[in-house]
């Protein structure tokens, strides 16, 4: 599919270094449009990307640049052709991700954009990330999995979807989503209603999952049935839950207590994801998160995992894993100024009195 040959030649995208002119013949059963994107949307991003000239003549795709970046973009471009291939329809943030996958792993862009998890009304859920891939493989291998990262990444979501599936292949009998009923700067004696009115407000993220996932008029007679739970966190104590796909959401705001309760929960035939981002912690000062002690304690037990996604694994807008980063910088210089202060307080002595 794709030749090479060197060249002494320079250009102003490669100059100072060796250059390689590699070729890339598309199938002629594919559209060069679903590759390259209308008015050549996608080759555009591609140019962006890469200090290589890049020429498209009818079905032949010419690279010249360093070899390095030639034969990176020739893995590309041979990546999105088997998207294409398997039915994907490539898009801009499609094409980002595999630049990204192939400058920093070994992962193939295919294998990861192309895992299906399920299809919905017209609509196919997948992990978009190597991370987000590596996380879904986990929940599959693993019966307790820790999903762990910054908002935007995923863990609830693909972990929801991880359950419908295993539902819909009757690999368990139910699905009981909880979360504990603690968020940022509110109360729930504070609000208006009922305790259910209170509360749902807080579960009301995983209603919406779940109407992404299923029909959305099945959901209340599968909840009638006992086949779906949505429900606080406090209503797990006391129970044994077998056959059963459990998720814990924003299990940052439980306190180690709570966190050992609901593991404990856990019964025959059952699987248990845990995901929380532990910089978004919204327990009173002073009580410790049972996520992240929980990671000191179950760390390297057999039949345990912990996924730990970052911002690059963000799949909202571009401006969210920004803005995880710059608060992360934030945080790391408030860390590392706080001895200082500290050693500055000792310091000073107070006056003696006369």
């Amino acid at each position: 599919m794709s030749e090479t040959n060197d060249s002494s030649r320079t250009s102003p995208r490669s100059r100072g270094s060796s250059r390689t002119q590699a070729k890339v013949v598309i199938p002629d059963d594919q559209s060069m449009v679903s590759l390259l994107g209308s008015r050549d949307e996608l080759l555009r991003v591609i140019e962006g990307a890469f200090r290589a000239d890049i020429h498209v003549r009818g079905n032949e795709i010419t690279v010249t640049g360093s070899p390095e970046e030639s034969s990176t973009v020739v893995r590309l471009f041979e990546e999105m052709s088997e998207l294409v291939r398997g039915g994907a329809q490539l898009t801009v943030d499609a094409v980002e991700r595999s630049i990204a996958m192939l400058r920093m792993t070994s992962d193939r862009p295919a294998e990861v954009l192309s895992l299906d998890i399920i299809s919905s009304r017209g609509r196919t859920i997948r992990p978009k990330t190597v991370n987000q891939k590596r996380y879904v493989d986990a929940i599959d291998k693993f019966t307790v999995v820790f999903g762990i990262g910054p908002a935007g990444t995923g863990k609830t979501y693909l972990a929801m979807a991880k359950a419908v599936k295993a539902l819909q292949e009757k690999k368990v009998n139910r699905i009981i989503l909880t979360r504990p009923a603690v968020e940022a700067g509110e109360r729930l004696g504070f609000l208006p209603g009922t305790l259910y009115e209170k509360i749902d407000p807080y579960l009301r993220p995983l209603y919406d999952a779940l109407h992404d996932m299923l029909d959305p008029e099945s959901i209340p007679r599968l909840m009638a049935a006992g086949t779906i739970e949505v429900a606080p966190l406090a209503y797990m104590r006391g129970r044994t839950l077998n056959d059963a796909y459990i998720i814990l959401d924003e299990a940052q705001n439980t306190s180690p207590e709570q966190m050992k309760m609901f593991l404990t929960r856990l019964g025959f035939n059952s699987k248990i994801v845990v995901t929380g981002d532990v910089t978004q912690v919204d327990l009173p000062n002073g009580t410790q998160s049972g996520l992240r002690v929980v990671q000191d304690i179950l760390e390297g037990i057999s039949d345990i995992h912990f996924s730990r996604l970052t911002s690059a694994d963000v799949v909202r807008h571009k401006l969210v894993g920004d803005i995880v980063d710059a608060y992360g910088r934030y945080d790391e210089t408030q860390r590392q100024s706080a001895p200082q202060q500290i050693k500055g307080m000792v310091k000073q002595r107070p006056r003696e009195r006369t």
